[in-house]
């Protein structure tokens, strides 16, 4: 029995582009076992793959913070995850992680053929290689399926895929009518953050909240759409932002409002455009007449904000996590694009259900080969992309 590791230790976007390897290593070789090497962080989007027989759920960032916490800690936690991978006696490992240290690792846990991408000479400890500078000019995926040739199969389906359980499928359901939405209602999501993986840049992605808070109004407004806000915890000063906006009509930054949020408050004068909204006895939903805005960032697990995603008809976005999991369920996006190329890390593969905003200036994409360069232009690309605009792509969807 053929026996495969993959090693992906990113973020939500690069596990949901390595499915279509999956699928394919289980087409090709359907009494393999298959491994799956990820960070604790995007576990459970993998956990109801059954064609994945185990997840080691560690990354090197993992291990550092634990190293940093307790080295001996630290230490033993990595020996004890190469004893585990060892155990399992890989014949290959299909190593997307960019990173020399998941070589040494696999090489010590026995792996006989180690096949990835050598990228600034991290790929010594790889038996099988492809020299990379970066992604450039078409999508992960086809680099990924480039990799897959070392064990002659080639990628033809690239459809991205995300399995939801029946069980948080009829749990996302109840929910949204316990938040009061009618079955009959059109149900248009907005992510409004996206970018963790940047760190403190992660604002250089994320298109305006109070663009997010003119868009919501007129989706409202014009449509009587039930907007949901989706994002993790740390993007719930985002939430908050549109929804004092929205409620308040705030002329002045909301007491309390962090930095980001004040610069990103509804400036006097813009705030007619917006339904007035009252707060229901419903913590977290603001309503209008034929609408509302219901708030879970940061109340959702990987898997519940999977189930409900799959419960919209629409997402809006920024490049972000939420985007591909929407693209894997099957549901329509319109997504704004800055500072990276949408042909290398955009919806895929491409069709008509995903549009994707972008503005042709001189300096963008300005992250490549792996790096943000900065950014020089007051986030133009992101500025100059009105909520007008947005609203119009979603009316050609739905």
């Amino acid at each position: 029995m053929e026996k495969f590791l993959i090693i992906n230790p990113f973020g939500i976007g690069d596990i949901l582009f390595t499915t279509p390897v999956i699928r394919a290593l289980k087409e090709n070789y359907p009494d393999s076992f298959i491994g799956y090497w990820c960070n604790e962080r995007v576990r459970d989007l993998l956990k109801n793959d059954l064609r994945i027989d185990k997840i080691f759920a560690l990354s090197r960032g993992d291990i550092k913070r634990i190293y940093k916490k307790n080295p001996l800690k630290g230490f033993f936690t990595l020996l004890n995850l190469l004893k585990e991978i060892k155990k399992e006696k890989f014949n290959a490992s299909l190593d997307f992680s960019l990173d020399s240290r998941y070589g040494l690792w696999s090489k010590l846990s026995g792996i006989k053929k180690r096949i990835g991408f050598d990228y600034k000479n991290r790929g010594r400890f790889l038996t099988e290689r492809i020299t990379l500078k970066g992604y450039s000019a078409r999508h992960v995926i086809e680099y990924y399926a480039d990799l897959l040739r070392f064990i002659n199969i080639e990628l033809c389906d690239k459809a991205l895929e995300l399995i939801v359980s029946k069980e948080n499928r009829a749990r996302a359901k109840e929910r949204l009518a316990e938040l009061g939405v009618a079955p009959s209602s059109l149900v248009l999501g907005i992510a409004m953050g996206g970018g963790a993986s940047w760190g403190r840049d992660a604002a250089y992605k994320q298109w305006p909240a109070k663009n997010f808070a003119r868009l919501a109004g007129k989706l409202i407004k014009d449509l009587g759409a039930s907007v949901v806000l989706l994002g993790s915890a740390d993007e719930k000063p985002l939430a908050e932002v549109m929804l004092k906006a929205s409620i308040c009509h705030c002329e002045e930054p909301p007491k309390g409002a962090t930095k980001q949020s004040k610069r990103d408050c509804l400036p006097a004068g813009r705030q007619a455009s917006l339904p007035k909204f009252t707060l229901s006895e419903v913590e977290g939903v603001a309503r209008n007449d034929g609408g509302c805005v219901i708030d879970l960032t940061g109340r959702l697990g990987l898997e519940e904000l999977a189930a409900i995603i799959k419960e919209l008809k629409l997402l809006v976005c920024n490049d972000g996590g939420p985007l591909h999991m929407a693209v894997a369920l099957g549901v329509k996006t319109v997504s704004i694009f800055g500072p990276v190329d949408d042909r290398v890390y955009g919806p895929y593969p491409p069709s008509s259900d995903h549009v994707v905003i972008k503005k042709d200036l001189p300096c963008r994409p300005c992250y490549e080969n792996f790096r943000f360069k900065g950014c020089f232009n007051e986030k133009k690309c992101l500025e100059d992309v009105t909520a007008d605009e947005v609203y119009e792509k979603v009316k050609t969807l739905l």
